[in-house]
């Protein structure tokens, strides 16, 4: 059994909005004062009370009613996040990561997680938990919920961008197989992600798979080029200094909000699709083991402004988590290892060559030709652990191509986006050719007895 969650958004009424908001305040509320306890006893020379049951106690001292509507499951979500946070952070700098810092930071929204026994699921409607001596909270999910009854044990009240969801947390059993169908673990298969291409696999039999996610890099840069028009656009009204409380000040920043949170519902959305379309080309390869290549320890080096935006916008850690996930639930082993050096090293003679600049890989010694980023799947599969070389896979003959991202604007003609300008832009599947103008209703109408007028985006050619 695995957990998987889903998130569902919420149509609420206006007041249930109203109280909805109320909960997650009241639970930042609940942050603030374990934060300000903490530091009143640090300023006295005290222990920090950090323990979940210790924390829980201090809580009851504080009675009821104290956080509104918010009941005491609520509240205790809230400290088992704060004491899950404290450890966790102990642990990373036990293991000599110093800029690991302790939770100081005060929100005004914090999510509230409530577990199997204190909600209640009937369909497409959900009772959230409140106070003692209020009014029943039902809200409706804007979708059916992906899991059975049965296996949900959480849900998790969170706001995005000034829109409520829903996180819905379900036990889930691994997938069976039909005998002789199961995946090997002996089958490795090697996967290079990247900026371009989310996903390049190496697999067994000569066969490797693909994923183009630039109409993911697309949306990041789109994003990021709109951004930079809306400052200026606003740049006039935008508040001066020392008005950051004013109305027009929370227009802006809730615009802003909005804009981002659509930009990463999208990004997180392609990115389950790419890896989705990677466990599924393994479950039919009947492939056991993945085995990944970590980038992570290379993020942190400066490479110029440009560089360093292009790996911001990656994500590259819930694009692993991604993959991890569905993995697991298919049956799939899944080991990171590092990839340093597995995009430079010939996969015929095993010799170090220049990083070529462009996506074909050429060996200066031997004359092997290939892709880059399947040249650096195959030599992640011949990786272990422990950084032991493994019999590694031939260099795939049979390469399938796919794409991630379909559903984002401007990636099929029946969702343009409008951030790109409709004479300029070219179609995806169209290099080169402009999007079809609309009609123009107040031009002259096309000479008499012609069968095809011509567009209003074409020049009449002789």
């Amino acid at each position: 059994m695995v957990l998987r969650t889903a998130r569902v958004g919420l149509r609420v009424s206006p007041g249930q909005r109203r109280r909805c908001f109320g909960l997650l305040v009241s639970a930042g509320d609940v942050w603030a004062c374990v934060l300000d306890l903490n530091r009143w006893r640090r300023q006295r020379g005290l222990r920090p009370i950090v323990g979940y049951q210790a924390l829980c106690r201090e809580l009851s001292a504080a009675g009821p009613g104290t956080f509104g509507e918010l009941d005491t499951t609520g509240a205790r979500s809230v400290l088992r996040r704060y004491s899950d946070a404290w450890f966790a952070t102990v642990k990373r700098r036990k293991d000599g990561e110093e800029t690991a810092r302790y939770p100081r930071r005060k929100r005004r929204l914090m999510p509230v997680r409530y577990y199997h026994g204190t909600f209640t699921l009937d369909g497409q409607r959900l009772r959230l938990p409140v106070g003692r001596g209020c009014a029943a909270l039902w809200v409706r999910l804007d979708r059916p919920v992906p899991y059975e009854a049965g296996q949900v044990r959480s849900v998790t009240l969170v706001a995005e961008g000034g829109r409520l969801f829903v996180d819905v947390t379900a036990e889930v059993p691994i997938t069976t197989y039909p005998p002789d169908q199961q995946p090997d673990p002996h089958r490795v298969a090697g996967i290079d992600p990247g900026v371009i291409h989310p996903f390049a696999v190496a697999g067994p039999d000569g066969e490797g798979l693909v994923v183009s996610g630039r109409a993911i890099r697309a949306e990041a840069h789109l994003h990021l080029k709109d951004a930079k028009h809306r400052r200026r656009a606003v740049a006039r009204r935008a508040p001066k200094p020392g008005q950051a409380g004013s109305r027009r000040w929370r227009k802006i920043r809730a615009r802003q909000r909005e804009v981002e949170a659509r930009h990463r519902r999208r990004v997180r959305q392609a990115q389950h699709e790419a890896a989705k379309t990677v466990v599924d080309w393994a479950v039919a390869r009947r492939i056991g083991t993945l085995v990944v290549g970590d980038p992570r320890g290379v993020l942190a080096l400066k490479a110029g402004r440009r560089h360093n935006q292009r790996v911001q916008a990656w994500r590259i850690g819930h694009l692993i988590r991604c993959l991890t996930d569905k993995a697991e639930q298919a049956g799939i082993a899944l080991v990171l290892v590092d990839e340093r050096g597995t995009s430079s090293t010939c996969p015929a003679c095993h010799r170090r060559v220049p990083k070529p600049k462009d996506r074909n890989f050429t060996c200066i010694r031997c004359g092997f030709s290939g892709h880059r980023d399947l040249v650096g799947g195959a030599n992640i599969a011949r990786r272990g652990p422990g950084g032991t070389t493994t019999t590694g896979n031939p260099f795939p003959v049979v390469i399938t191509h796919r794409r991630a991202g379909r559903h984002l604007p401007g990636a099929g003609r029946s969702r343009r986006d409008p951030r790109r300008s409709p004479i300029t832009a070219p179609h995806p599947g169209s290099p080169g050719r402009p999007w079809p103008a609309p009609p123009n209703v107040g031009s002259r109408s096309p000479q008499r007895g012609s069968a095809n007028p011509p567009l209003a985006n074409e020049a009449n050619v002789d």
